[in-house]
C-alpha cells in the first residue's frame, strides 16, 4: 500500500453516497463511498481505482488526480495534498521503501527584519513557525500568551508537541479537542511536502507512543492547511480570550511562516489582550527569544 492509497480510502471513508444523492439502498459493509460509486462519479474505472489503491499505477495524471478531487469533494489544501503524494507515490513503487535523500541540516534562523519587526508587534501575540511547526521565535506577548519558550528545551518549542504535551499549553485551549486536531492536519500537510524529513518522523512518533489520540487522527489523514481561523483560549492570568489568527509566509525565509493572533476591536478578547500586553511588560524575561540549536530548514 502507499500514502496516496492509504489518502484515497480515508477520503472515500469521510463522504457518504446519500450526501452525493446517490442510492443508499443495501447493505454497506463499510461507512462512505464504494469503490464504484467513485469511480462512476471521477468518470475512471473500478479496476484503476483499486490499482491506484493497491499502488500498482506508476504514475496518476493530473487530469486523472483533479476528477477524483473533485469527486471526492476536496478542498483546496486537500487537493494540493493529494497531488502530493500521488507525485511521492509515482517514483516509489508499491512494496519498496521511498529513498532517502537528506541536505545538510541548516540552521532554523531569522533574519535581523524578522526579529526587529516581532519585537515591534507588542500589542499582538505572534510566533515564527518553521519545519514540523517548529517555533524559531516569538514576541513577548506570544510567550505571554502561551508559555515561556525561552526555559523549554530546544526540543520541546514545537507547536503541535506542546498542543499535546505541555500541560500549560494544552490546557490553554478551551475546545482542546478542536485544536490538536487541527495541529495534526497542520502537520500531515507539512509531512507531505517533506516526507523525508527524519525529525519529523521523530516527532510523529513520540507522539504517537504517548497521545492515543494523535495516533488516531494522523491515521485519518485529515490535512490542512495553515492559513487562518480562530482560537478559543482560556488563560490563566486574563481569563477566555477569542481570537483570530494568520499565517503569513515570510519570503526568503526557508520554510518559515509568521502565526499572528488579533482579537476584534471592542470586544472583551480586546481588553483581555491589552490587560496581558501590560501584564507582559511586567515580567523579567530571557533575552533570547529564538532557538540557538540546528535543525533542518
Amino acid at each position: 500500500m502507499t500514502e496516496l492509497g492509504d489518502y484515497l480510502r480515508a477520503c472515500r471513508a469521510r463522504i457518504s453516497a446519500q450526501d452525493l444523492g446517490l442510492p443508499t439502498s443495501g447493505r454497506r459493509r463499510v461507512p462512505g463511498l464504494r469503490r464504484e460509486e467513485l469511480a462512476s462519479l471521477a468518470g475512471i474505472s473500478v479496476d484503476y481505482i483499486v490499482r491506484l489503491e493497491q499502488g500498482r499505477v506508476k504514475s496518476a495524471s493530473p487530469a486523472i488526480l483533479s476528477a477524483l478531487a473533485q469527486a471526492l469533494h476536496l478542498r483546496p489544501d486537500e487537493e494540493e495534498y493529494l497531488l502530493r503524494v500521488a507525485e511521492r507515490s509515482s517514483t516509489t513503487p508499491a512494496g519498496s521503501k521511498p529513498a532517502t535523500t537528506h541536505a545538510a541540516p541548516r540552521r532554523q534562523q531569522i533574519s535581523p527584519a524578522v526579529r526587529v519587526l516581532l519585537d515591534s508587534m507588542v500589542n499582538v501575540p505572534a510566533l515564527v513557525l518553521g519545519r514540523r511547526m517548529d517555533i524559531i521565535a516569538w514576541n513577548d506577548l506570544g510567550a505571554a500568551l502561551f508559555t515561556d519558550f525561552a526555559k523549554l528545551p530546544p526540543k520541546q518549542r514545537n507547536h503541535i508537541w506542546l498542543t499535546f504535551l505541555h500541560p500549560q499549553v494544552r490546557g490553554l485551549h478551551r475546545d482542546w479537542t478542536r485544536a490538536a486536531r487541527e495541529c495534526v492536519a497542520f502537520l500531515r500537510m507539512d509531512a507531505a511536502r517533506y516526507p523525508d524529513d527524519p525529525e519529523l518522523a521523530q516527532l510523529v512518533g513520540e507522539l504517537s507512543l504517548k497521545d492515543t489520540d494523535f495516533g488516531t487522527w494522523w491515521s485519518d489523514h485529515r490535512v490542512r492547511a495553515q492559513r487562518q481561523g480562530r482560537k478559543a483560549f482560556h488563560h490563566q492570568v486574563v481569563g477566555d480570550l477569542d481570537l483570530d489568527f494568520q499565517v503569513l509566509e515570510v519570503r526568503g525565509g526557508n520554510d518559515q511562516s509568521l502565526l499572528i493572533y488579533t482579537a476584534g476591536p471592542g470586544t472583551s478578547s480586546a481588553e483581555a489582550l491589552a490587560f496581558l500586553t501590560s501584564w507582559a511588560s511586567t515580567q523579567t524575561r530571557p533575552a533570547t527569544k529564538t532557538q540557538n540549536h540546528t535543525k533542518d530548514a
